[in-house]
């Protein structure tokens, strides 16, 4: 027999109370869960994260676009042909570098006084700025006080000049152009950051125009170096014009860029480090079981032996979000992309007027882990290639590069690379990260890089500087044919070599306004008799 316990109305009442401070008690846990769980487990919120998307705010993990293309691309045959053109190296265009056999003019006897710069960005915009600090200097006849480099906003890098170069070959190989020195004497050593900050200073500029003529610091800057016998010019990006300058200083420019800075010697050991076991990786019969010989020297020829290549990835959250395309997150990452770009930028992007298709025709719109996949396969890349992924950040982590890694599954990084030991000095430091990309990439047979950027017309620059291959994606192009859906591989791929035939490192003349540190010819180099 089941029994059933019953209250009295008074019974009940007496028991309300108690039923009222468990509830209590239940709501305050849940309480102080749902307060304490986002700090306890952090990785899982912040939609405004610049890599991964937090997993309840924007995590939808993207399916592959262009799923036709993709199965064709796993599918593609490639001759060895076409393997032995993709990796040749550039023919001699008829130009060489000039700033070897470049003699500025002596030194006077006399320094005028001492020149502060403060360069705020990343690593690739402070090396545009070094370089027209010392143009500056020269301009002036002053002596210049190594640039500070100012924290990064953005990857909170407090990374200094002599964490990143080597001063001394720096301040050597310029030694009979311009003078350097480390510190300022004591008795400028009040002119500090510090000292800028708190106050109104009169040997502060801070209205330097972007593109400044060399009068302009003649008119405004030396003055208050010679009454005070210092200043600090901040900001100082992009200060310097590109036209309307003597021979001499361009050629300066062009010696600090591509000679004068060197990165010290831990950056290039560890470089050096990973490009040794990306030219000389371990035998694939280690990962991949036994393997028929003729097939293994097959895809040794296929691949390239020895060779690699570094593709820039830049896919972070900041390029996602400015473009104002989609990228077929779903409904979540749309709305955590449209909230960032509120914050960010309140709200002023000129992309967000467009339509994803029009944005896409006009080659506005950063390509994908997927499309870049795509195009290095059309041009002519085996999934064996060697493929260095340079790239600090990618938004949408390893669920975006899936399709990526699944066409080029020897994909390699510094962490797959290198062990945690050799990556300590680097680790969680954006400015150094890139430098070891810089470094290996320079050392690359062939560099690609996915959309526009500082890190992009840098190495553009160099690679055009040592007449090395680089291959420039057609953005136009491409946004064409990946919004075209019916294409099939075969047309795909004929349209993707058609317009990358002439962008495989083809000298390029700088025009005017065009920036010197993309565009190295003429200023920096001379035609062979």
């Amino acid at each position: 027999m089941l029994w059933t316990r019953r209250y009295t109305p008074t019974k009940m009442k007496q028991l309300q109370p108690l039923k009222n401070l468990t509830q209590s008690r239940r709501t305050a846990l849940v309480g102080v869960f749902v307060l304490l769980f986002p700090i306890l487990s952090p990785n899982l919120f912040g939609p405004l994260g610049r890599a991964s998307p937090s997993l309840f705010s924007e995590w939808n993990a993207p399916r592959p676009r262009h799923m036709r293309l993709l199965q064709g691309a796993l599918d593609r045959e490639i001759s060895i042909r076409q393997q032995v053109e993709l990796w040749s190296p550039l023919p001699d265009q008829g130009w060489k570098p000039c700033t070897q056999s470049y003699r500025g003019s002596p030194l006077p006897e006399k320094s005028q006084g001492f020149l502060q710069v403060f360069l705020d960005g990343g690593l690739n915009q402070q090396r545009m700025g070094i370089c027209d600090a010392v143009a500056v200097a020269k301009i002036m006849n002053v002596t210049l006080v190594i640039p500070r480099l100012e924290v990064n906003p953005v990857w909170q890098d407090s990374s200094s000049f002599t964490d990143i170069f080597d001063v001394e070959h720096f301040i050597s190989v310029l030694k009979d152009e311009v003078r350097i020195v480390r510190e300022l004497p004591t008795q400028y050593a009040w002119s500090t950051r510090d000292y800028y900050a708190t106050g109104i200073r009169a040997t502060r500029i801070k209205t330097a125009p972007v593109h400044a003529s060399a009068e302009w610091y003649l008119e405004n800057v030396l003055p208050v170096i010679q009454s005070y016998g210092i200043a600090a010019v901040a900001p100082f990006s992009h200060r310097l014009a590109f036209d309307n300058l003597p021979e001499s200083i361009q050629r300066l420019r062009c010696k600090v860029n591509f000679e004068a800075l060197n990165f010290v010697p831990r950056i290039r050991e560890l470089g050096d480090a990973l490009v040794h076991r990306l030219r000389y990786p371990p035998s694939s019969s280690q990962t991949s079981g036994n393997i028929d010989p003729t097939d293994r020297i097959n895809t040794i020829v296929k691949a390239g032996s020895g060779k690699f290549a570094v593709l820039h990835l830049r896919f972070d959250k900041d390029m996602a979000a400015h473009s104002g395309c989609d990228f077929e997150g779903g409904k979540a990452e749309k709305l955590a992309l449209a909230k960032y770009r509120q914050v960010i930028w309140q709200g002023r992007v000129l992309n967000s007027q467009f339509t994803d298709e029009e944005l896409r025709n006009k080659g506005r719109c950063p390509l994908t882990p997927e499309e870049i996949g795509l195009l290095l396969s059309a041009l002519g890349f085996s999934n064996n290639t060697r493929l260095y992924l340079a790239s600090h950040q990618v938004y949408g982590g390893e669920a975006r590069i899936s399709t990526l890694r699944k066409l080029f599954p020897g994909m390699e990084n510094k962490k797959s690379l290198a062990s945690a030991e050799e990556l300590a000095d680097v680790e969680g430091k954006a400015s150094l990260m890139a430098a070891v990309d810089y470094y290996v990439s320079m050392k690359s047979d062939i560099f690609i890089s996915a959309s526009p950027g500082n890190m992009h017309n840098a190495l553009l620059a160099h690679r055009a500087y040592l007449n090395l291959k680089t291959i420039r994606p057609n953005m136009i192009l491409l946004g064409q044919v990946f919004v075209n859906k019916s294409l099939d591989w075969s047309e795909f791929e004929g349209a993707v070599v058609n317009g990358h035939k002439n962008r495989h490192g083809q000298l390029r003349i700088r025009k005017q306004n065009q920036s010197i540190y993309t565009y190295p010819a003429p200023d920096c180099m001379c035609k062979v008799a």
